[in-house]
């Protein structure tokens, strides 16, 4: 059925109110927990990269100067706060550093974590409770902490990072994987309630990228080569191929999405 006249210039006005600054972070402050090293650090470079200031909150003071240069070289501010973020209390306490620097925060990527690799009758009580002290509790803490700030401010972006194994079962990592499965569901529920806020909280899964972490699976060739002939892409992936989606999520552009746990995994889970 053809459009009317009416129904066209609707179209047309909706459309027009689209450009590409709906990813533009200028003048946006984030929070990136553990975003000195690794895939953290990539956030944190993507989102100074895209316009915004970075707050990171991260155990020990390695590598500060290094992330610091790279988040500068793109006129932008990084400032650090060294902390145990399993410590009762101090999520509200990173949040109220974060605003009293920079005067608000806008976008919360829970990005530290940790993983610990045993077979499942050999698995140690005092392991499980560090990986979900950090994987799992610490997340809701933040996210808790960051949301308070956007429901009132009625804007904000809740970014966790999830895994494969949110989806999956794995092998020797039991503690890690309900972590992760945990952050789907959490994910999940704040964007429920905390839609009504214009707060969107969703997640990414990165699958198999080319980390420190990984290199031990990519020297053991079978486990290499059963991983690459389960992933359509036929390589690991880069952490560039990660930054784009947390950008997005990050931005206005993602204003109507919500509640979603985004795969970036070059196709591994369709198979």
């Amino acid at each position: 059925m053809a459009q009317s006249p009416e129904e066209i210039k609707q179209n047309e006005a909706a459309l027009d109110k689209f450009t590409m600054n709906a990813f533009s972070l200028k003048g946006k402050v984030a929070i990136v927990t553990g975003g000195n090293t690794g895939l953290g650090q990539g956030y944190t470079v993507a989102l100074a990269e895209a316009g915004a200031d970075v707050f990171v909150p991260t155990f020990g003071t390695l590598e500060w100067d290094e992330t610091r240069k790279m988040v500068e070289k793109r006129g932008r501010r990084v400032e650090f706060m060294d902390v145990d973020l399993t410590e009762a209390g101090i999520a509200e306490k990173v949040v109220a550093k974060a605003v009293e620097i920079f005067g608000h925060i806008d976008i919360l990527i829970n990005n530290a974590g940790m993983i610990k690799r045993n077979p499942l009758l050999e698995s140690k009580d005092e392991d499980w409770d560090r990986v979900i002290n950090i994987n799992l509790n610490a997340v809701y803490h933040m996210s808790m902490a960051a949301a308070k700030v956007f429901a009132a401010q009625k804007s904000g972006k809740i970014i966790n990072i999830g895994s494969m194994l949110s989806f999956q079962g794995g092998k020797f990592i039991p503690s890690y994987t309900a972590s992760k499965h945990a952050v789907a569901g959490l994910t999940k529920a704040f964007a429920s309630e905390l839609g009504a806020y214009n707060v969107q909280v969703n997640g990414i899964a990165p699958g198999y990228i080319k980390t420190a972490n990984t290199a031990p699976i990519r020297a053991q060739k079978d486990r290499n080569d059963e991983i690459l002939g389960r992933i359509p892409a036929g390589h690991w992936g880069e952490p560039s191929e990660l930054m784009g989606v947390a950008v997005f999520l990050a931005s206005d552009a993602s204003n109507y999405v919500n509640g979603f746990l985004l795969a970036v995994d070059g196709g591994y889970l369709v198979r």
